[in-house]
């Protein structure tokens, strides 16, 4: 009787192990073409990514070349990239209306800024996601598949962003670019109350905290370029004065002015 048992217990387990290993295997590209296909219809612009590898038991994935890309009319190549991002989640909460994310980490993400302050490739998608939050029939509510359910709401317990740089590639800068250290994001109990926040709803805080610090991290760099050019100013005579129209020219690019 005891073997068995013990035969049971091992086939069962090796059956475990076949069904871990099987949906790690088709997991992660079901999360890839979700990804790709609910991004773009909330930001307007392409979404994609390069693959995702799943842990079901450990409760993680991994988003590896997560690149958002820009709205129509500007220039650069992304407005955000990403090599990897690291997620670890409740596995039980996959199975209900109420996915909860025990934390999503970007590191070392490289964030272009194209424009001015008045008017930018990150503030143009956050138009974009906002208009979406405002449509309750927005394609990011919707099914990925036609036939299948709407995306779950999500909970978000920790957020972070670390490392990020942001390049900086205003319309008048003649091809050169400005790159800034971003401070560390942290948002945490995002969608802990309740039922949780949409897809949309969550993209449109996130976005819109990585917009603002980028915004303020570009207006920072452009007040110490100012009094750089006030200091400049008083240590030469008026004879350089086309070299200071030219600077003041680029922080007006800068500004959007």
């Amino acid at each position: 009787m005891k073997k068995i048992l013990l035969i049971i217990a091992v086939v069962l387990l090796v059956f475990i192990i076949a069904v871990v290993v099987v949906a790690a295997a088709y997991l992660g590209p079901i999360v890839k073409v979700g990804i790709e296909n609910i991004g773009p219809p909330m930001t307007k612009v392409p979404v994609t990514v390069d693959a995702v590898s799943v842990s079901p038991l450990a409760g993680s994935l991994q988003v590896k070349g997560l690149v958002v890309g820009n709205p129509p009319g500007y220039n650069t190549l992304y407005a955000i990239s990403v090599g990897t991002v690291s997620v670890k989640v409740d596995p039980w909460s996959l199975l209900s209306k109420k996915v909860i994310i025990h934390s999503i980490r970007l590191v070392s993400p490289q964030i272009t800024f194209e424009g001015g302050l008045l008017g930018n490739n990150l503030g143009r998608i956050l138009s974009n996601v906002n208009a979406a939050s405002r449509n309750p029939s927005a394609s990011a509510q919707a099914p990925v598949h036609p036939g299948s359910k709407p995306a779950p709401n999500i909970e978000i317990d920790d957020f972070w962003v670390t490392k990020a740089k942001v390049h900086v590639s205003p319309t008048g800068l003649g091809g050169r670019e400005l790159t800034l250290p971003l401070p560390d994001i942290h948002l945490t109990d995002l969608g802990k109350n309740g039922a949780g926040l949409t897809p949309v709803e969550m993209t449109r805080i996130i976005l819109g905290a990585i917009t603002v610090d980028t915004v303020k991290s570009v207006s920072s760099s452009i007040a110490d370029l100012k009094n750089g050019v006030r200091t400049l100013e008083g240590s030469f005579d008026k004879g350089a004065g086309k070299g200071f129209n030219a600077i003041t020219n680029t922080i007006g690019n800068l500004l959007g002015k």
